[in-house]
């Protein structure tokens, strides 16, 4: 299915790394984003669903303090902070914090500050 053409959708990110193999590794693993090679060479991925798109950007500091922050949708917060950990990220912010939402931040191996989200049942 090709992704929605609408105008005001999020379509893409540039994802500061500081290895872009690790990087993507991590996110394959963790999430299961589909990781890809363009033609010009450079390392990109399309999320679960196919509709936001993006790759990994060298020499570009992470967003270390959440300023703008984005969240991905899992369904699970626990199985994810589990996995998140077992690939080399780091928790920044334990399952709670925002409660009654269901939510957790974490910091991807380019340093950057991202948050979880599971939808309540």
């Amino acid at each position: 299915m090709a992704p929605t053409l609408e105008n005001g959708k999020i379509c893409y990110l540039e994802m500061p790394a500081t290895d872009i193999a690790r990087s993507s590794g991590f996110y394959q693993q963790v999430f299961g984003w589909n990781i890809r090679t363009r033609g010009d060479g450079s390392i990109a991925f399309d999320d679960t669903t196919g509709q936001v798109s993006g790759s990994w950007v060298l020499g570009r500091p992470p967003g270390s303090k959440p300023g703008l922050l984005f969240y991905v949708m899992v369904d699970s917060v626990a199985a994810t902070v589990d996995a998140i950990v077992a690939h080399g990220g780091e928790i920044v912010q334990p399952i709670g914090a925002d409660a009654p939402e269901i939510t957790a931040r974490f910091r991807d191996p380019g340093g950057n500050v991202i948050g979880l989200y599971q939808q309540p049942a």
